[in-house]
Parts: structure tokens; sequence; C-alpha cells
């Protein structure tokens, strides 16, 4: 069954929003104090239009101007059972960030899906095709059969074997803003007797921890020997790796993905970014 938008969009409860009464400097001081670029206009629940920045300019001149007397009635929209693929090309085709979500026999907002939310289920659908490279690698180096437990587990993080020695800071607090912004793209672990082995997603769930969850999603694949010591698992023993406390956070070096990221950014600019991000997610 195709992604629906429903599976990805932002619940009503959270979504910024605007009313036609507030005026164009209102809504433009609104856009400034966010990390959005525009806010769907709502009265009653009902949409009414979306206001854009660029929307905004044309209108700087009337900042005491009510919403309502200067932006065009109307929306591109989306409903709950749309599919992530059609509410894609909506996107695309018409060169918007932002679908609010309507409901299809109210007619009332309830939600609305981004270019971020459907980065967001392209990144958690490619995850098949990792899973089955990981089964093949178990199953050919390790002399065992791997099943995969039928849809995403939700696995206390207190039961987390790492199998990885050290994580980056900077890419910590990165991960921590995807988490916040709903991207919990699901681990892949092993099922073992004593808890579940962390194959892939270590600074995912090293995020996690510092946030303060409790669990996490994961696709868990399940050995028919629970006993037999896998390689992933002889390694990890050998670092001293019995819980997620065992893992260095280093602080000294950056993760390669942020090296790269930012290797044409000023160095001030590039070795506070990720504070920069929290910070504005905080606000």
């Amino acid at each position: 069954m195709a992604d629906a938008v429903k599976d990805y969009m932002v619940p009503r409860e959270k979504v910024r929003f605007v009313t036609p009464d507030m005026t164009v400097e209102d809504v433009r001081q609104a856009l400034i104090n966010s990390s959005f670029h525009g806010f769907p206009i709502v009265e009653n629940d009902y949409l009414l239009g979306f206001v854009t920045a660029k929307d905004l300019l044309r209108y700087i001149d009337k900042p005491n101007e009510k919403i309502r007397n200067v932006i065009r009635s109307g929306s591109f929209c989306a409903t709950p059972s749309m599919s992530i693929s059609d509410a894609t090309r909506i996107l695309f085709r018409y060169g918007i960030r932002n679908l609010p979500v309507v409901d299809e026999s109210t007619k009332k907002v309830v939600g609305i899906i981004s270019n971020i939310d459907v980065v967001r289920s392209h990144i958690e659908k490619t995850r098949q095709s990792k899973v089955d490279s990981v089964k093949a690698f178990l199953e050919k180096y390790n002399d065992v059969k791997i099943r995969v437990m039928p849809g995403i587990a939700k696995v206390p993080i207190e039961e987390v074997i790492p199998t990885q020695k050290e994580v980056y800071l900077d890419e910590l607090a990165g991960r921590q803003y995807e988490l916040k912004r709903g991207l919990n793209e699901p681990l892949i672990m092993i099922k073992r007797r004593n808890g579940y082995l962390l194959v892939d997603g270590h600074h995912r769930v090293m995020a996690a921890k510092e946030l303060g969850y409790k669990e996490l999603r994961a696709t868990v694949l399940v050995p028919n020997d629970l006993d037999v010591k896998l390689g992933l698992e002889k390694t990890a023993e050998r670092w001293g790796l019995k819980s997620l406390d065992d893992v260095i956070i280093k602080n000294d070096a950056k993760h390669p993905f942020m090296e790269a990221a930012t290797m044409l950014l000023p160095s001030e600019q590039a070795d506070g970014i990720n504070q920069r991000l929290m910070e504005s997610e905080n606000n």
C-alpha cells in the first residue's frame, strides 16, 4: 500500500498559521521569528489561503493592511488519503514548499505537508534495501538464517547494545534537530537474548538518548539461533561495549558528513552551525 499524506503530515495541533485579521506587519514579524517560509491563513479551522514571504513583499508599503484584504483567497491543498507521490507532484509542479491538508468531508484544516516531509518519507522508504543487505551479510558470514520481524517495532533505548565505539558531537546536534522535526528513520537491530544489537543508527539513538527518549522505532532482525555469536557482537565485546553509556562522544573532530557539507563555509560559521540549528528550533 502506498504511503499516504496522513502518515507524514504535521498534524493540525502543531501547524503554525495566521488569521485573516492579522496585519501585513504582524505576519511579517511572525515569519521573521520562525523557521518557516509561509503560513496557512485559517479562520474557524477553515483554510482561506496561504501567505508566503514573497506575497508580503508585494504589500511591504501597506504594513497596517489586514491580510484578508491583500492576499488572494484559495490555495492548493492535499487530503489525508492522498498518496505521497501525488502530493509530491503538486509541490513540484507548482513550485511550492508547503501544502495544507484539508479533510475531504468537513473541508477543515487537519495538517500540513512540506518538501521536508516528502524527503522524510523517501529516506524512511529506502530502508528496505539496507535491511536486505544486512540480512544477506549476516546469513553469509555467520552461518545463520535471519527473519525480519513484520512491521516496525518500538525498542527500549535501555536495551540497545552498540557496535560502534564513537560518535561525533556535531552530528548528534543535527540528529536531534531531525528527531524534533519528525525524521524518525527506523534503526536496524538484531534480537539477542540480552537486548538488541544495533547495526545501523548510532548517532540517531545517541541523539534520542540525549533528548530523553525512552524508545525508538526499529526494524528488528531475528537469527534462528539466538546463542550464536555474531561477528559484530564479538567486536563490540572486544571494545567493551555493553550499553550506550560505553559509547564515546567526540567533540574534538567533525563527522565526515559535516566536514564535507560545511567545507565551503567560513570556519566561524561552520563551527557553530549545529548550535544555531538547535537554538532556532527552540525559539
